[in-house]
Parts: C-alpha cells; sequence; structure tokens
C-alpha cells in the first residue's frame, strides 16, 4: 500500500484587512517536520494550477495570496498539500472567492496634527502595494466626549486631509474613522479606537 501524508485540514480563502489569506490546519496524525506547498487557479483558466514561489515547502499553515492575484475581478481558489521527506498528501482545495467582491477591510489608523485653531487629521491603511491603486475611502467622526452628537465627513480618498477648524470647541474631543471602499454596494471596517484630545483649554 502507498503510505500517504494526511492532507491538511480546514483550507479557508480568506479575506481580512484588506488581504488575501489562504489558511489551513495540519492534518491529524502529521509528522513535526511537515511543510506544505500552495497553488491557485483562476476562473480564467480554470484547470491550470499556477505555482505560488513564496508559499512552497513552507512551515506555516497560511499563504497571503494577494499580490499573487493577476486580476482582483475574477474568482479564484487555491490549494494547498503537506509534504514530509518523499512522502506527500493529496491536494486540498479551498473555495472560490474574489477579491474585490469578498474583500474584508480593517479600520485606518489616523494621524492627527494639533494647531493653533485647526486639527489636520489623515488616515493611512495598511495596505499591500498591489492594492494601493484601488479607491480606497475613509469616513470621520468628531464629537465631543461624552456626547452621541457626531459630525461626520464622509467619502474622502485615502491621502486626502481633513482640516477642521477648532476656533469655536472647546474641551475633550474625539474622533474616530473607518475604511470603506465601493464595489457592488459600500462596504465599511469597523470605527477605529477614538483619538481624543482638549482643545482650546483656557489655561
Amino acid at each position: 500500500g502507498h503510505i500517504q501524508l494526511p492532507p491538511p485540514q480546514n483550507v479557508t480563502l480568506l479575506s481580512k484587512d484588506f488581504d488575501m489569506i489562504l489558511t489551513w490546519t495540519p492534518g491529524e496524525g502529521s509528522p513535526p517536520d511537515v511543510a506544505y506547498t500552495v497553488r491557485y487557479e483562476s476562473q480564467e483558466r480554470m484547470d491550470k494550477w499556477i505555482k505560488v514561489r513564496h508559499c512552497k515547502n513552507i512551515h506555516s499553515t497560511s499563504c497571503n495570496l494577494t499580490c499573487v492575484l493577476p486580476n482582483f475581478f475574477i474568482k479564484f481558489r487555491a490549494r494547498v498539500k503537506a509534504i514530509s521527506g518523499k512522502l506527500q498528501s493529496p491536494w486540498v482545495e479551498s473555495q472560490f472567492k474574489e477579491y474585490y467582491l469578498d474583500v474584508e477591510l480593517a479600520p485606518p489608523v489616523l494621524n492627527v496634527n494639533v494647531q493653533e485653531n485647526v486639527l489636520h487629521v489623515n488616515a493611512t491603511f495598511p495596505l499591500a502595494t498591489c492594492v494601493e491603486s484601488f479607491s480606497w475611502m475613509y469616513d470621520l467622526n468628531l464629537w465631543e466626549a461624552g456626547s452621541e452628537d457626531k459630525k461626520q465627513y464622509e467619502s474622502i480618498f485615502r491621502k486626502n486631509t481633513v482640516t477642521i477648524d477648532t476656533t469655536a470647541l472647546r474641551g475633550n474631543y474625539c474622533l474616530s474613522a473607518r475604511s470603506s471602499f465601493q464595489s457592488i454596494g459600500f462596504k465599511y471596517s469597523k470605527f477605529s479606537q477614538p483619538v481624543c484630545m482638549l482643545l482650546n483649554r483656557k489655561g
């Protein structure tokens, strides 16, 4: 009988924080030195499985495929097999996903520059270089701490700075932002942790 390695389990293509990642768990009874190799195919060229150079004989149980994708507007899937010495497991395939439709966003990180009577706010996104050209946006909220009344600044291009006149604001104010992206409908991340600051304190 031909001895095979246990195949990887829970093979899942998932999007997290702007990336598309294949994840899996080791098959039950896998040897400690087990390594993995990943390939993918896209719906433009079915039955052509393409090697992923940075995920060949790797020991981790995930592979970032974001910048490997030839086309962000076409569904693709990936597969993974286990390797140990001369033994190999069968390939195990993921479901199909499409970056453009299935991408999940992360909250942006806010950079706030406080000057006299004005705030300059911009957002940075943890984006892979290959997806920087997409029209990522963000929404910004400003409110007085303890108040439910939020001033909203919506659909700001990722690289643009919001300038807020603070002349009339006194006390503790907070800012929070979320990433947004328009595919078929709008997608949003969760809001970022609030950044709070004291404005125009008479001292």
